[in-house]
């Protein structure tokens, strides 16, 4: 069960990419779990998003660079007595396995959608706000009216593309969060300041605060520094405004 609600900020453009893709990915998950039109229209969306997204950089050979450089990492790791090295051999396989997946794909991933005819007709009328309404896409219209099965059948194959990249941010992400100690700190009157040392390649800010907790953290980073404030909303109406007593939360500067 989740007891914590985590703020992660970004201290590059690589692992802001990465979050946001992770984001467009969980997200299609979800509407893939529902057979209804409105999900399937929704899943779409993701989908073009994360197109969209995919399209601004060589994703695949920043990933593989990324899944190589950490099995080599880990690998030195070996000669280690204290690791678990069941565990470590179970890292390493599925790092293998991941860089074999993003090897194998036959071009940039969603290739096979940019080639699609009914999903670029889709994807150019829902730049248009309602673009994609019955009216204005009825080839649209008649595959939403399809049989469930038909249309999750139509999605897994598109999905599929994607899923190598997927999988290897998921990968990537998970062990840059796991790779950070964890530790209490005090906002005093709701604000905090930590220095960065710049010999460590520093990733990601996380701040955890519990599930319950009534303030929300707002996390600004820069390569020396970051600041943290925490805000509370006393009126939805109006802005939000910086808590004034004193605040316990868990930190995690996470670093590859």
């Amino acid at each position: 069960m989740t007891t914590h609600i985590h703020y992660e900020q970004p201290l590059n453009e690589r692992i802001r990419t990465l979050l946001r893709l992770e984001h467009l990915f969980a997200q299609a998950d979800i509407w893939m779990a529902g057979d209804s039109a409105w999900h399937s229209r929704a899943v779409l969306d993701s989908l073009f998003e994360i197109q969209s997204v995919l399209g601004r950089s060589d994703i695949s050979k920043e990933l593989l660079k990324e899944l190589e450089r950490q099995a080599d990492n880990l690998s030195q790791l070996d000669s280690n007595p204290n690791v678990d090295h069941e565990m470590l051999d179970s890292v390493l396989s599925q790092l293998d396995v991941l860089t074999d997946r993003l090897h194998a794909l036959d071009g940039q991933p969603g290739q096979s959608i940019r080639e699609n005819e009914f999903l670029n007709a889709i994807q150019q009328r829902s730049s248009i706000a309602g673009g994609n309404c019955d009216f204005d896409l009825p080839a649209y219209h008649q595959w939403l009216l399809l049989p469930a099965e038909n249309r999750l059948h139509d999605i897994s194959l598109w999905v599929a593309d994607y899923l190598p990249v997927r999988d290897a941010i998921r990968m990537i992400l998970n062990l840059v969060r796991d790779g950070a100690s964890t530790t209490r700190q005090v906002a005093e009157a709701g604000f905090y300041q930590q220095s960065l040392d710049t010999n460590i390649p520093y990733q990601l800010i996380r701040v955890s605060l519990p599930i319950n907790h009534p303030c929300f953290a707002e996390i600004s980073a820069g390569k020396h520094r970051f600041t943290i404030r925490f805000m509370q909303y006393r009126d939805k109406a109006q802005r939000p405004v910086q808590v004034e007593q004193d605040l316990e939360f868990l930190l995690s500067c996470c670093q590859l």
